[in-house]
């Protein structure tokens, strides 16, 4: 799945090989939320996930566009279908600021701190898992 901001794909071998004959959810939050692909590069600023759903940071583009309503959006459509499926564990892109597990990209690094929708998950008793 090509769902990567920048259009191209990055999938994780081993985990696609752990989990072949699983039942897989495969969904892609900044696309539920309505943000094209490929798309400006994202970045979560004054915090992590948490503090954007709790009104207290926001994210940004790279063209300065506060993206942030697209962020929560698509957060609340995935815990939206894990609810609907019940959903124990949910495998997460490394650094996403809608992904990370414990860690996002921000404007100059790495920060500290869940993405958007592990953030939301995390809240619902999912389990996020970092998958590459």
């Amino acid at each position: 799945m090509r769902t990567r901001y920048d259009g191209d794909a990055c999938p994780a071998d081993a985990l696609i090989a752990k989990l072949r004959n699983a039942c897989v959810l495969p969904v892609c939050p900044e696309q539920l939320g309505g943000l094209p692909t490929p798309r400006p590069a994202s970045f979560i600023t004054d915090g992590g996930g948490k503090d954007v759903l709790d009104g207290k940071a926001r994210v940004v583009n790279a063209k300065g566009e506060n993206v942030t309503k697209q962020y929560v959006r698509g957060a609340k459509e995935v815990a939206r279908l894990a609810q609907m499926w019940n959903v124990k564990t949910a495998y997460l892109k490394s650094n996403s600021p809608s992904c990370g597990c414990g860690t996002t990209r921000g404007p100059t690094g790495k920060v500290s701190g869940n993405g958007v929708c592990a953030e939301m998950l995390e809240r619902l008793g999912v389990k996020v898992i970092a998958a590459g």
